[in-house]
């Protein structure tokens, strides 16, 4: 879509704009990522998901003929998530919000949202707490901690426990995380399920994300002699484990949650270090196209606006995320009544398998998307390939000696 001069006329949310696309009227929607600082990468990558729909939403017309502009907001830490949260509500006025990939983020954001009954629509972030406080004002899009926890912990019942010649209560697993929302929300819900499935959980190793050397990390990892690490990272320090479990000759194998260790630079940055390392995650690009209807076209059109190949399945969960979002305001006919949006909100009934990520769309109480499942993937000669569940995987799991 063309880039038009336009002329502003602010009235509350609604900007009435005069531009060469044939828009007469603008809605504003507040982005709130992280695209500074240490989150900057998946933070801008999540934008680049939302973006794409947005695009895709104004070509085809808009929002009940309003061009949909994005309000964007810099979440560089938490603290300036909660004043960019403010600035967007008081200064710009925007009756909506969606962001963040952070949870941290997320947590502080939205709070400033609710307290001003203000809609907020989560894309990517998966600590639990985020649908969990009650907000009727609040809604994910995208899998919770929980739901991570539940596919690795079937993957190792189901397939990885008889490939080690074990029985799932003979399985004993050591959990390595960073230690905010995000790493200890995915902690807690993997030791509860484990548990609760017969599975060893025989340590769990807290570390900051911003660490320089996790070698005390993977000795103490070492000495619990785990079958299997479940790590749960950002960019920056999955890179540093992996290299340093390998350094360090840690035998267990790594199972990621999502985060760093879905980046194309994870793979780059280890070389073959990488193959064979698993993932739970949002559904990424080598997948079975039948289950992800809309993939293929989501990734021309990211190539087409961004000249390269998108950087992690983030960008998909946002664009899917993004999208069921502009689906609810279509409902409403653009209207941003908290009232009106819940109601819309909680009328969707997307079945699975009919979306970009193969996720369906089913709101609960709380506003968590009861139709989003993470998948299991693995590097595999430089590639994230999708492995488990058999519908919607392109190659068999293998288990690296």
């Amino acid at each position: 879509m063309k880039k038009a001069a336009v002329t502003l006329v602010l009235c509350g949310a609604l900007a009435i704009v005069f531009s060469a696309a044939g828009f007469a009227e603008t809605l504003q929607i507040g982005a709130l990522y992280p695209i500074s600082g240490s989150l900057a990468l998946l933070g801008e990558e999540s934008l680049r998901g939302a973006e794409i729909a947005r695009l895709e939403r104004n070509k085809a017309g808009g929002i009940a003929g309003r061009e949909i502009v994005f309000e964007k907001a810099d979440g560089s830490t938490v603290a300036a998530a909660r004043s960019e949260a403010e600035r967007l509500i008081e200064q710009k006025k925007v009756p909506i919000i969606i962001g963040s990939y952070s949870s941290s983020r997320c947590m502080a954001a939205s709070e400033v949202a609710a307290r001003k009954e203000i809609p907020y629509f989560e894309l990517g972030a998966i600590a639990n707490a985020i649908t969990g406080r009650g907000y009727k004002t609040m809604w994910r899009t995208n899998p919770t901690a929980q739901d991570f926890s539940k596919s690795q912990v079937a993957f190792i019942t189901d397939w990885l426990a008889s490939q080690m010649g074990k029985q799932p209560s003979e399985m004993k697993v050591s959990i390595a995380h960073e230690d905010s929302d995000y790493g200890t929300s995915v902690a807690e819900s993997f030791s509860t399920l484990a548990k609760e499935s017969g599975i060893q959980v025989v340590s769990v190793e807290p570390y900051s994300a911003n660490a320089t050397d996790l070698s005390s990390v993977i000795f103490r990892l070492r000495k619990a002699e785990p079958d299997i690490v479940i790590a749960v990272s950002y960019a920056q320090d999955a890179i540093l484990m992996a290299r340093q479990a390998y350094e360090l000759k840690l035998k267990a194998p790594l199972m990621g949650t999502g985060g760093g260790h879905s980046l194309q630079s994870f793979a780059d940055a280890l070389g073959a270090q990488a193959d064979g390392v698993l993932n739970v995650d949002f559904t990424q690009y080598a997948v079975n196209t039948s289950f992800t209807p809309g993939l293929e076209e989501f990734l021309a059109l990211y190539k087409a606006t961004f000249q390269e190949n998108p950087r992690s399945g983030h960008s998909l969960a946002n664009y899917m995320g993004a999208s069921v979002v502009f689906d609810i305001l279509g409902k409403t006919g653009g209207s941003m009544n908290p009232e009106d949006l819940r109601k819309a909100a909680m009328s969707l009934d997307i079945p699975a398998g009919t979306t970009a990520t193969g996720w369906g769309v089913k709101f609960d109480a709380n506003g968590q998307n009861v139709r989003a499942v993470p998948l299991v993937t693995q590097w595999r000669d430089g590639k994230l390939v999708t492995v488990w569940p058999q519908d919607a995987a392109v190659m068999d799991p293998i288990l690296k000696e």
